[in-house]
């Protein structure tokens, strides 16, 4: 595969900036995913799917001959986080920041289709830009799309980089890799009453007091422990502002995180369990948002992305426990792909990500191209485990 050139790196750097000052929220990614069409085209792509899952789009550049197929995957979405701070090229949209680094990590895999202008011997690599990250829902969307079957892969790879971390060290993790969570809504509903005679309506107040000592309390143990369980109480309302009025509803959102997917089935379980403890003869709805799967890292992919590193002369790390926060890519593993992400270091001293002053490091462009370029020509350049 082709090296990339100083002019080159700096095209990207100029192109990720670009995208910077133009995100998307989730869902939303129209423009961007237009652009990185666009630039895949004029890349050389054999072929490009548009509007995949909602605006996901994927290139394909095919080898001589047959052979597996390598996807590398990246995000198309920004946040809704107001950024701050005097970049030149800071966010033009109010209230939308590329706050996690999806514009760099978009960057980072068009370098790789830069360097596919001289394609691998056999097989065919897949960048995927995918939407909706942030939410959870893309991933899933991508694999439910009818075209799909077209682009499945034997191995998938994507990489997030890592505030607190030197800058281009590659974090390595067999195993689970990333948290599963999701997002509890509760809503309790009661009788409303005078504030003078409470006793008339049936306030959902006392059952909240209850569900927001007893939900945190699910928690258990340290991301260090096969059992890990958090569960994070993120927002409570009841009535509306008045003194005059004995309210009739109410509302919490709780965030539930586990280690594994089967931890996560009994930690909603118990989550469901107390709220029919406490909620008397309060209606209860309760709905699921921003459902992410946890990510398991395959053995052999991971052996694969060390091999790569190491005759690159990169620094790797072996991280010892998973990350916390979770990430929308377990689902192209649970889909029989064998599957890693990696883990980057932005920086010890970095912005963490959501921070509002966060912004990607450019010196990580070359890095994680060439990182990427190496795990390509590893599998393609020899037979498939």
């Amino acid at each position: 595969m082709m090296a990339l050139s100083p002019s080159d790196i700096a095209r990207l750097t100029d192109l990720r900036r670009d995208l910077h000052r133009r995100p998307e929220l989730s869902g939303q990614e129209r423009e961007t995913a237009a652009r990185i069409a666009a630039e895949l085209g004029v890349l050389g792509a054999d072929r490009i799917w548009r509007d995949l899952g909602g605006h996901g789009v994927a290139a394909e550049f095919r080898g001589a001959q047959d052979g597996p197929t390598v996807l590398l995957r990246c995000e198309l979405d920004g946040l809704p986080i107001h950024e701050i701070g005097s970049l030149p090229y800071r966010s033009e949209r109010d209230g939308r920041g590329h706050l996690c680094g999806h514009d760099g990590h978009m960057a980072s895999m068009l370098g790789v289709a830069m360097a596919l202008s001289a394609r691998p011997a056999r097989g065919r690599v897949i960048l995927l830009f995918q939407p909706a990250e942030e939410t959870g829902a893309g991933a899933q969307a991508v694999i439910d799309d009818p075209r799909w079957p077209e682009i499945r892969p034997d191995y998938a790879f994507a990489y997030h980089n890592v505030p607190g971390r030197p800058l281009g060290e590659i974090g390595l993790r067999a195993g689970p890799g990333n948290c599963a969570s999701r997002g509890m809504q509760i809503l309790l509903t009661g009788k409303s009453s005078h504030a003078a005679a409470p006793e008339d309506g049936l306030s959902p107040g006392p059952a909240m007091a209850q569900l927001m000592a007893a939900l945190p309390a699910l928690g258990q143990g340290t991301i260090a422990d096969p059992d890990f369980a958090l569960s994070t109480l993120t927002h409570a309302k009841l009535g509306e502002p008045s003194f005059g009025i004995a309210p009739a509803e109410g509302e919490l959102r709780v965030t539930l995180r586990s280690m594994t997917n089967d931890r996560m089935t009994a930690l909603m379980e118990a989550a469901l369990h107390q709220v029919e403890t406490h909620a008397g003869g309060l209606r209860v709805d309760v709905a699921w948002h921003d459902v992410f799967r946890a990510v398991v890292n395959d053995t052999a992919a991971t052996d694969i992305a060390r091999r790569a590193a190491r005759q690159l002369g990169q620094s790797c790390r072996e991280m010892p426990v998973p990350m916390r926060w979770s990430e929308d890519f377990g689902r192209f593993g649970d889909d029989g792909a064998k599957a890693a992400l990696l883990y980057v270091g932005a920086g010890r001293d970095h912005p963490q990500l959501h921070n509002p002053d966060y912004d990607f490091p450019d010196a990580l462009l070359p890095v994680v191209t060439d990182l990427f370029c190496g795990i390509v020509a590893d599998i393609l350049g020899r037979d498939p485990v």
